[in-house]
């Protein structure tokens, strides 16, 4: 199994993540035990999804903690397991170290984000950081959930928060921030959405999409004709993340005005 894959995957950036995902499968298998990978982003899962696709692969399931997460671990479980089983059992693997700032402190993203890799944590060892109204929730690995509760609290920016592990259960919602956005394109085609977004010309956003920096619902798609559907997900990396909504009306001329939404 997985020939294609090898060959294609010997070089290159995504060499040594092939192959691990490959040893987690090949585990699992052999040794009838539940193996899950390390935190994957997304050219990493699209990548992955696609391989699992062509092996014709099942018994598997990405996750990261809420279904809006944008990064996910890859677990693999034996076919004497349901999913549903498995997902009784994300206890077991994650939890969550919860920062609760002083009324008086704010912070973004960032400096929560800076905060962890200066205590020399992997990025592929937490999940997604939720920013909160009261701090953030940070996902994390149970394993190593301990070392960095003890990190951030020796950490000056956090001496006056209130930092603990919590279960993975009661990690808060997610709730997604939007700007409104109006395009207009000649076509449902994936080169015009990008090309509108970016406000690259349409020759450039068929580059984008050919050096594989665009993906729909979290796949890599290289096909610039690609349509796009209502409700689907569209992400430019370096430009962000967007819904499309509706198509508000098409215009004297043929073009057609659509509603988007942009992830803030």
């Amino acid at each position: 199994m997985f020939e294609e894959a090898k060959r294609k995957y010997k070089d290159g950036e995504y060499k040594i993540l092939v192959a691990k995902v490959i040893d987690k499968y090949e585990f699992c298998k052999t040794k009838n035990k539940i193996t899950y990978t390390n935190f994957l982003n997304i050219s990493e899962i699209s990548i992955i999804t696609k391989i699992l696709k062509q092996e014709k692969i099942q018994n598997f399931l990405f996750w990261g903690g809420k279904k809006e997460t944008d990064r996910s671990i890859l677990i693999f479980y034996p076919e004497k397991f349901s999913k549903e089983i498995i997902e009784k059992n994300y206890e077991n693997i994650f939890e969550v170290i919860r920062i609760k700032l002083s009324s008086n402190i704010k912070y973004e993203h960032r400096e929560f984000l800076s905060g962890i890799m200066k205590l020399g944590i992997k990025r592929e060892k937490f999940g997604d950081i939720i920013v909160t109204n009261f701090g953030a929730d940070i996902i994390v690995f149970k394993e190593i959930s301990k070392i960095l509760l003890d990190g951030l609290k020796s950490l000056t920016r956090f001496k006056k928060s209130e930092i603990n592990i919590i279960s993975i259960k009661e990690l808060t919602d997610i709730v997604s921030e939007f700007e409104k956005l109006n395009i207009i394109v000649s076509s449902i085609r994936l080169d015009n959405f990008v090309s509108e977004l970016s406000k690259y010309s349409r020759i450039q956003a068929q580059e984008i999409i050919k050096d594989g920096k665009v993906y729909i619902n979290s796949i890599n798609e290289l096909k610039a004709s690609k349509k796009i559907n209502i409700n689907d997900i569209i992400t430019i990396r370096g430009k962000g993340k967007f819904i499309f909504d509706q198509i508000e009306k098409e215009t004297r001329s043929g073009r057609i005005l659509l509603n988007i939404r942009k992830y803030k």
